[in-house]
């Protein structure tokens, strides 16, 4: 099983008074770094380690902290907030500025790696028979790696057995799941 990490902005406040009564700059306004609905996926895979590369200057340095080691977490197949979420592999969090905080849902996400010499036609057959499948939820051939994300649900792991066999039925016998 892999592991990646989802952000999302699911809201920013302002909080003008605040604003008004502490900052330098009363007229502030919200955040301009984060956009609502923006999204970011950090990952571990092969010789990929977003973490370190998005988390350098990529990100406001008061978000950095609020979820950094939620990232972490994830990456490493961990509970991002047991017995405070109802979902212990999510978290709500915000940054740290106090007069307009950016609220953040920072998601783990389980997959497997398929490995397959085939041709894109036959990549297209295996991806549509390996969404059909109970408990997966999405399938992305990554075209610039040369392999295939199978995300599954996080209550319902998908069998190797289970991959393997709708990868034969799209005529392929050679295949590897990481």
């Amino acid at each position: 099983m892999q592991y990646k990490c989802k952000i999302t902005v699911i809201d920013k406040k302002v909080f003008g008074d605040l604003q008004e009564k502490y900052l330098a700059d009363p007229q502030s306004g919200a955040c301009p770094f984060y956009q609502v609905g923006a999204e970011y996926i950090f990952e571990r895979y092969g010789n990929e380690d977003t973490f370190w590369q998005m988390g350098k200057g990529a990100h406001c340095a008061e978000a950095w902290d609020c979820f950094s080691r939620y990232v972490y977490a994830a990456l490493q197949g961990g509970s991002i907030m047991r017995n405070w979420t109802n979902d212990e592999h999510m978290m709500i969090a915000c940054c740290n500025d106090g007069t307009r905080p950016v609220i953040f849902k920072i998601e783990r996400l389980d997959y497997k790696v398929l490995h397959v010499d085939a041709n894109r036609a036959t990549i297209e057959r295996i991806v549509s028979t390996l969404k059909n499948i109970e408990g997966v939820l999405d399938v992305n051939y990554r075209a610039d790696k040369n392999f295939t994300e199978i995300f599954m649900d996080r209550n319902y792991e998908v069998s190797d057995e289970r991959i393997f066999t709708a990868v034969q039925f799209s005529g392929i016998f050679d295949a590897r799941i990481d």
